[in-house]
Order: structure tokens, then sequence, then C-alpha cells
């Protein structure tokens, strides 16, 4: 194991690197030597309910720091919250939260498994669904569940509160879902439990728990909520301030040096394997002047691209950067569409007519109507460098006709 050749101050720096709170340190410190004494890894556990298919940069946080752990010989589990997603987690809503189907739930399943083995060895990490040990329960069984919590308890939870207060309902399965996720640490006897901040309350029910069932309890590690694009919300989808891990090198590469100068050191610090050291260091660099926060920018876009398509991936992206910006050029290896696939996904369309801009650019670039028409009126869309006005005009498809998506993204007409 590689926490053998470091000290137990070392290992416990890997732990908290990043994290916006342990639950607590010293206890932490306690079961690090504990473990070592016994020759075990310590059990360390992320539970996520697949709710949300996409995985982006905001969710990599937590599987980085499960990443730096693995690599120190520790056991790691991905718990997928099979069961649990289907009571839906009451997390930070004004309203009781629509349950998924066991269809929705085992489909976003397999998305989450594919994308976490970007950032986790699959040989070293252990998955399991919670519906192994929840389903079996019997109603007594819950009952005896329910009696290890209070409902006063329950309700020091913020969006409880907050419901409770505005009288807003509040289903009592909703009570189920921290007691279920407790729960899940008490089947796998946890010693460690990560998680982003929203999910606190969560953590300490299974600690709690834990107690109730003559354990020890586990640490709680939180994590913070990584800020988007814009550097000021967190980052979401559906505030369009994403990084997606599945998304293209190029895109993912021009997303990265779209961020701010400051927040670069955050992402520094929780998406890569950098150090505080390494990152104090760098911080005094740009400042000093000896490294132009460009280049540093340009660094870290190239690690993480890196990190989720291969060795090599990042400086052909910072390649592509490059001449789009810098040079103004269009880059080199650009994907092709045919007129063939046109006249496969668009209806009527032959080869020579005229189409409706706002189609070309959904077919071409694989996005929704509402998402071309979206771009076309931002001034985000242009034909052979020309900006689209309209997304009501026609166009006729021409061989060789170079189409622009946004900054980063394009496709070019083929026969």
């Amino acid at each position: 194991m590689e926490r053998d050749r470091i000290t137990v101050e070392e290992e416990l720096a890997v732990f908290c690197k990043g994290a916006a709170e342990v639950i607590d340190e010293a206890f932490l410190k306690e079961r690090i030597v504990a473990a070592r004494n016994e020759k075990r890894p310590l059990k360390i556990k992320l539970g996520a309910d697949p709710s949300a298919p996409d995985i982006h940069l905001g969710h990599s946080v937590v599987l980085w720091k499960l990443a730096q752990l693995q690599k120190l010989g520790h056991e790691i589990i991905f718990l997928i919250g099979d069961f649990t997603g289907r009571i839906g987690d009451p997390t930070g809503k004004s309203e009781t939260r629509k349950p998924l189907t066991t269809e929705d739930v085992m489909a976003n399943a397999q998305t989450y498994k594919e994308q976490i083995f970007k950032i986790l060895d699959p040989e070293k990490t252990r998955i399991v669904f919670n519906s192994e040990w929840l389903a079996p329960l019997t109603f007594e069984d819950v009952i005896k569940l329910g009696s290890k919590y209070t409902v006063a308890r329950m309700l020091e939870r913020d969006d409880f509160e907050n419901r409770y207060t505005n009288n807003k309902p509040i289903g009592v399965h909703e009570f189920f879902y921290p007691l279920a996720q407790g729960y899940d640490s008490v089947a796998l006897e946890a010693d460690v439990e990560l998680g982003g901040t929203d999910q606190k309350f969560n953590l300490l029910v299974g600690r709690d728990l834990q107690r109730a069932y003559n354990q020890i309890p586990q640490v709680c590690l939180l994590m913070p909520i990584l800020e988007g694009t814009d550097g000021v919300k967190k980052m979401s989808k559906s505030l369009n301030n994403y990084i997606g891990v599945n998304e293209e090198p190029s895109e993912m590469f021009g997303k990265i040096m779209s961020i701010s100068d400051e927040m670069m050191f955050r992402y520094y610090l929780l998406l890569t394997d950098k150090t505080v050291e390494n990152v104090d260091e760098m911080k005094e660099s740009v400042s000093s002047g000896s490294l132009h926060p460009m280049e540093a920018k340009k660094q870290l876009a190239i690690e993480i691209v890196d990190n989720y398509h291969g060795l090599g991936a990042g400086l052909k992206a910072r390649s592509v950067f490059e001449k789009i910006f810098a040079k103004k050029q269009i880059p080199d290896d650009i994907a092709e569409v045919s007129f063939s696939l046109l006249a496969e996904k668009i209806d009527g369309y032959n080869s020579g007519n005229e189409i409706l801009v706002s189609k070309l650019f959904s077919t071409a670039f694989s996005m929704s109507g509402g998402e071309a028409k979206r771009l076309i009126k931002g001034g985000g869309a242009r034909i052979d460098k020309e900006k689209v006005a309209d997304f009501q005009s026609m166009v006729v498809p021409l061989d060789g006709m170079i189409l622009q998506a946004g900054k980063r993204r394009f496709c070019k007409l083929v026969k």
C-alpha cells in the first residue's frame, strides 16, 4: 500500500485536502492509526442516487477525493441508491420530490458506472446497490429503524424545517430517505463517508445510526460544492455553467479556459492531484509574474482533459484552442456531416434543396430544435464564418460548407 510509505500526518493531509468540513479530524486521525495497526484499509463510502445520468466536474469533486484515497490502498465503496432513488432525496427541495421509476434508476445507474470509471479504478472499486439490504426489510424492521431517530431531529434539517414553518407538505416517506441512507452505513460498517456539504444532515444520520447499532461512528468528510464556469453559482446543467465529463476534449478545454484566474486555483485544488503546497506555489508564481495566468490555466485544462480522455488529449485540445482563439483558424480535424445523414435525419430533404437553418444546425450538431434556435438567436451560429441572423431563414447545404456552433464547435458538410 502506498500509505505504508507516508506518515500518518501525510495521510491525514490527503484526506483533508480541499475538504469543507471533517467530522471530526481528530477522530479521523485515530481511525487512520487504528487501521494501520490492524493492517487493514478503511472502508470509504460514497452514495449516489442515480437521478441524473450525466456527471459534470462538479459531481467529480468527491470522485477525485475517492481516487486519491484509493491510491493509498483504502477500500472504496461506490453505493448506487437504486432503492433510495425510488424514494427521492428531499435535500434542498421546497416540495415533495417525485420518485424515480425502477427503470429510470437502473438505466441511470448503468450510465453512472460508465462515467465514474473515468476517475476510479474499476478493479479496485466495490460497486453496491442498497436494495440488497433495504428491500428485504420487513415492516417490523422499518418500524424499528424509525424508532432510532426522532421527529424533532428530522425537523432540524433545513428543508424540512422550512417546509414545516411555511405549511408546505412533508411526506412521511421523506423522513425515511435520510434513515435509509444512514442505514447504508450500518449495513456496510463504513469507516468514512464522503458527500457534498448539502449532504451533511444525511451523513450525520448515518453516524448516529451506527452508534444506535453499536458500531464505531463513521467520519463525515464533506467536500465543497464547485462553482461553475461563471464562478458564482454552483455547477449545474440547468444553469448552463457546467463542464461535462463526457464532453469533447476541445469543448472541455475551452470551457476551462473561460473560468476566472481566481477560480482556476480552486479547480486545481479540487479536480487534480496537486497538493495544497503545489497550488500555493503556483499562486505565488502567478502573483510574482514568473508564471502567466493564461499558461497556468492551459496547464490546468491539459491535466483535466487528460484525466478524462487519456494522456495526450489535453495537448491536442490546446492546439485546437490556440488555432481557434489565438490564430482565429478553423481546426484541421473537425467532424464531417454527410449529405446522406441530412437526408436520413430530415424528412423530405434532397441534395441541392433549401433547408431551414435551425434544422441544419440541430441535425449537424445533434442538438434539439430549441437549442439550435437559442444558439442562432444568441449570435452563436456561423456558416463559412458568416453569422446566421435568423433561425427561420433557409440555406442550401453545399459540399465543404463549414458550420460553427458557439466558439468551439465546428463541422464540415461533405457529399
